[in-house]
């Protein structure tokens, strides 16, 4: 019975650790950096050849920073010009967290 237990309990260890740690992921600089740093840039200014192309704005701008979070969330989700929707690619909570971040980049 207790090799059963202690057989139990690593089980259950080992399959809420990576679900952690998976969620560790999704912060704000993480998902930046893997959803939104080739167009707008590792600085937000969009000095990419994508953010050229499209004349990306720059994220840290007082146009930008003066839009709500709700805009922000807005632009996120359902995508914008040339911008893609990440609604179905990404979680409420995943878009709060850029948001978070993009107000980070504030000058």
């Amino acid at each position: 019975m207790k090799m059963m237990l202690k057989a139990f309990v690593a089980a259950l260890v080992f399959c809420l650790v990576p679900c952690t740690w998976s969620a560790a992921q999704d912060t704000g600089v993480d998902l930046y950096k893997s959803k939104c740093v080739t167009c707008h840039g590792p600085d937000g200014k969009g000095e990419t050849m994508m953010g050229k192309k499209f004349g990306i704005k720059d994220l840290a701008s007082a146009e930008v920073q003066g839009k709500s979070d709700s805009d922000l969330k807005g632009v996120i989700s359902g995508g914008k010009d040339k911008m893609p929707a990440y609604k179905d690619k990404l979680s409420s909570d995943q878009i709060d967290s850029l948001v978070k971040y993009i107000r980070t980049l504030k000058k």
